[in-house]
């Protein structure tokens, strides 16, 4: 298992839209964690009531074969980079 602190640079935050996109992105099995929340990373609705925006920063864990590249490809679109 590997874990990440990541900042969201998204200028909307994770809203609609972006955690629908992050959702795609999430292949291995992927928890994004906020103060004492821990959601799925696949479940919409999950990442949507974390109310996440920009500057704040999670951990993400990623738990996979491929739990490396899941992880880079995350931060980068968190990051906005």
């Amino acid at each position: 298992m590997v874990k990440k602190a990541i900042t969201i640079g998204l200028a909307s935050g994770l809203e609609a839209r972006p955690v629908a996109m992050l959702v795609q992105i999430a292949s291995s099995l992927i928890y994004v964690e906020s103060e004492n929340a821990r959601v799925n990373a696949k479940s919409i609705m999950g990442m949507m009531t974390l109310g996440l925006d920009v500057g704040e920063t999670v951990v993400v864990s990623a738990d996979g074969s491929d739990e490396e590249k899941a992880i880079a490809e995350i931060e980068q679109y968190l990051s906005n980079r």
